[in-house]
């Protein structure tokens, strides 16, 4: 079958795009039976975050733990989540490649290479993992996810796709970015009473400062042979057409914001994030966002929080093209909820705080770093610093 657009530009639907959208519908129909079908049944028969724990260090529970730490970055931790986001992202990079008209913001910025970027990201998380899964106990939680949504990443994108680059960056972030978390988050985070997002992003960035003083000083690292210059795997970059800033895009916008941080920033990897977590959370409450029950008040701070943002910067947005407003989603509003619960006044007034001061903080950090560096470090240490500022004042306010 074919249709046209308004330009009468042919566009063929093949069996693959009606295969998807019945997926999606099937999978949103699923969601909402299981939502109204008997919710204790579901809760006694499937695994809670707790359960995951008490069975390490079985192969079941480690796999459970490995696969979640691809969702963790948005406080979600569960395999659900984690695979709906890698079939989304994928998803939207066919869609990009193939141009289709609803493949939303172009998956990793329109670069053409999230093969490479998902494929060091993967790599380095499951580098991280063997080499530092023994500290993970039942009672001590690990950032071993941090290697999937920082260096590795940066660095592909920096420097470009190629083995060579995508394997170098995996090492690094499993070498310099976990264990640095891990030093930050266990010898100075957890004594101090201070929410582990800060060790978290605070290792990125000290880490990653450090690899690419690394690449500055040993370019072999990261320079690639002629033979490994892009191929069909990473396409030309998709031309950006310049939007209108309304209303449809502003929601757009603040639905790729939930997969902004592993750096894949599209609506369908972020619409397959939620519908996981949100299954994950129908089958059994105590299942996803460290088994706190959390779910719904987390998913809507976030997207309020992001929503704050993208209206309240949208100049910055045009003018720049792109703005950090996902910053808050992935620190301030979690770290707030997970410390103070999930009421009304932590809600919005972890959204508005994080939306108004992170985005900005994070761009006059990123502005200030050296051009051999990737601008997502001053995007981490924005996340420390306002996590670090506004979680003790929310406390302060609900104080009164």
């Amino acid at each position: 079958m074919k249709t046209t657009t308004d330009k009468n530009r042919p566009i063929h639907r093949t069996p693959f795009d009606t295969a998807i959208i019945l997926l999606m519908i099937g999978t949103t129909l699923l969601i909402i039976w299981l939502s109204f079908t008997n919710r204790s049944f579901w809760s006694a028969h499937w695994p809670s975050y707790s359960d995951m724990l008490s069975g390490l260090p079985e192969p079941s529970a480690w796999l459970r733990w490995v696969v979640g730490d691809i969702s963790e970055v948005a406080f979600y931790k569960h395999e659900f989540a984690s695979i709906g986001l890698l079939a989304g992202a994928y998803l939207a990079y066919w869609a990009n490649r193939t141009k289709k008209p609803w493949q939303g913001f172009a998956i990793s910025y329109g670069t053409g290479l999230w093969p490479w970027l998902v494929t060091s990201s993967l790599l380095g998380l499951l580098l991280s993992n063997l080499l530092w899964g023994w500290t993970v106990t039942a009672s001590s939680w690990q950032p071993t996810f941090a290697a999937f949504v920082s260096l590795p990443a940066a660095m592909v994108l920096m420097f470009g796709g190629g083995w060579k680059v995508t394997i170098n960056g995996a090492i690094m972030g499993a070498v310099l970015v976990t264990p640095m978390c891990l030093l930050i988050v266990n010898h100075v985070c957890n004594p101090l009473g201070l929410p582990v997002v800060i060790g978290n992003v605070s290792g990125m960035a000290i880490a990653s400062v450090l690899a690419f003083l690394l690449c500055r000083y040993l370019p072999s690292l990261v320079k690639s042979a002629p033979c490994e210059t892009p191929s069909d795997l990473a396409p030309a970059p998709t031309p950006i057409k310049t939007p209108d800033y309304g209303v449809v895009w502003s929601l757009r916008r603040v639905l790729a914001d939930f997969s902004e941080a592993p750096f894949f920033g599209n609506e369908l990897a972020s619409i397959g994030l939620l519908a996981g977590a949100w299954l994950a959370y129908t089958l059994n409450p105590m299942s996803p966002v460290y088994g706190s029950g959390l779910l719904p008040q987390l998913i809507g701070a976030q997207a309020l929080t992001s929503a704050i943002g993208v209206v309240f910067w949208r100049r910055q947005w045009m003018l720049r093209s792109w703005y950090p407003t996902y910053v808050p989603l992935v620190s301030v509003v979690p770290a707030a909820l997970l410390t103070y619960g999930g009421s009304w006044q932590v809600i919005v007034s972890s959204a508005v705080l994080g939306a108004l001061c992170a985005p900005p903080l994070a761009c006059a950090i990123s502005a200030r770093l050296p051009t051999d560096m990737h601008g997502y470090i001053g995007n981490v240490l924005s996340m420390a610093v306002s996590t670090a500022l506004i979680i003790p004042l929310i406390g302060f306010l609900i104080a009164l």
